[in-house]
């Protein structure tokens, strides 16, 4: 495999210089064998071919994913556990390392070794894989831990986009041309958006929190009840919270990433892909709508925007605007954005709770540390009926003090209008 990375891995990549991770994390209560997790880490490698390539830019500075059978394996790095939080301390180490050996893959596995529980922290660059493949690698390496004898089916790579859609896909001459017209005023546009201003670096933090299973419980009935969807229910949430901390600079909107998975067959669940199509969600502005009412809109208003995107078309189209990245890069780096918010809800995680070797204690979810400007992230997972929050942002950007408000502001609404749906 030689391909250019596609303009989804492009962003996530940044460039040579600037890491971007993800980081899932998974607590272990049992026996952890260091030559079970090596075979484990082995087999998931051979099975995904971008955990056997490395990422080299041509002459012209354009990365690409090159497959090499001299990388060496999978590397585990064991820290001595000395508490519950020494995997958030590690999550942040590992946002600022990059993956620049060229002998190594772009996976690595932080060990907080433990006497009774231990915390395996998967760690990958963003530009490899979403969310869902995050899942499905851990999933591979927990079940290859208690049974290494087991095997994994390998799936080849592809080369480019074309190659990886179904050959009933064809691009009109009309939308390619549509395609590239837009591509030159996506030029014109960020050179005359992109900001130069210079924001201090700062730093990036995690609040992490649960609700636990009876909270979890009611809060899905609550939204059974009102006809909405749990997503729906926290953009409102988190939005108002907004509002209610940051009052007239907040912005109303979030970004709802889409799994790639629900328009396009050939990109299976355990198939690693950094491409997410996203859907823009607004408050409704009026002050007479309560909160299911407007939980309510907001499905409806991403039912529609999730039913009109054409992702086949996206994927084919976007990769017109490949010399754009550089100023898209530099415009998220340096601007605000217009939404407060991305939220990410991953649901209820897939993976099994109980092991011949060991338990699979608590799922905490994916964190990551954005480049960006506006780093503004809430991941949310479901694993044994609780709830999990990842709030991800810098200090420059958003006080971790107001995060912190923010976040208890949302879950205070979210606890008030579920008693009120029992009232």
């Amino acid at each position: 495999m030689r391909r250019r990375l596609i303009i989804g891995e492009r962003i996530m990549y940044v460039d040579a210089d600037t890491p971007l991770n993800c980081v899932f994390t998974v607590k272990i209560r049992g026996t952890i064998l260091i030559e079970n997790l090596r075979i484990a880490l082995a087999k998931i490698q051979q099975k995904h071919p971008l955990l056997r390539a490395r990422i080299k830019e041509d002459s012209a500075g354009v990365p690409h994913f090159v497959s090499s059978n001299s990388l060496s394996a999978i590397p585990v790095r064991t820290v001595e556990r000395h508490g519950d939080e020494d995997w958030q301390q590690q999550s942040k180490a590992e946002w600022k390392t990059l993956f620049d050996s060229e002998s190594l893959p772009l996976a690595r596995i932080v060990w907080v070794k433990g006497a009774e529980c231990s915390e395996l922290l998967l760690v990958c660059p963003h530009c490899i894989c979403d969310g869902t493949g995050f899942v499905a690698l851990m999933s591979e390496i927990l079940q290859l831990l208690d049974h290494p004898e087991q095997e994994l089916v390998s799936y080849p790579p592809f080369n480019s986009i074309e190659e990886l859609l179904s050959a009933s896909f064809k691009s009109s001459t009309a939308k390619v041309l549509k395609t590239k017209a837009f591509a030159v005023l996506a030029r014109l546009f960020f050179f005359f958006k992109s900001s130069k201003t210079i924001h201090p670096k700062g730093e990036g933090y995690l609040l992490h929190w649960k609700l636990n299973a009876t909270e979890t419980s009611a809060l899905a009935e609550a939204c059974k009840e009102a006809g909405v969807t749990m997503h729906a229910a926290l953009c409102v949430a988190f939005l108002e919270a907004f509002e209610l901390v940051r009052g007239i600079k907040a912005q109303g909107k979030v970004i709802c990433p889409v799994d790639v998975r629900h328009f396009v067959e050939e990109i299976k669940k355990d198939t690693l892909f950094a491409f997410a199509p996203i859907a823009e969600l607004s408050l409704p502005k009026e002050k007479v709508m309560d909160f299911w009412a407007k939980a309510t809109t907001l499905k409806t208003e991403l039912k529609k925007k999730i039913a009109a995107m054409k992702v086949h078309e996206l994927l084919v189209m976007s990769e017109y605007f490949q010399g754009s990245v550089n100023k898209m890069l530099k415009h998220l780096k340096t601007t605000d954005g217009g939404h407060d918010l991305t939220l990410s809800n991953m649901g209820r995680l897939s993976i099994a709770e109980h092991y011949d070797s060991f338990e699979v204690e608590t799922l905490y979810s994916p964190n990551v540390g954005f480049p960006w400007r506006n780093a503004n992230t809430l991941v949310v997972s479901t694993f044994k009926k609780k709830m999990d929050f990842a709030f991800l942002s810098n200090d420059s950007f958003l006080p971790e003090e107001e995060a912190k408000a923010i976040r208890d502001q949302a879950m205070e609404l979210l606890r008030t209008h579920v008693m009120v749906s029992y009232a």
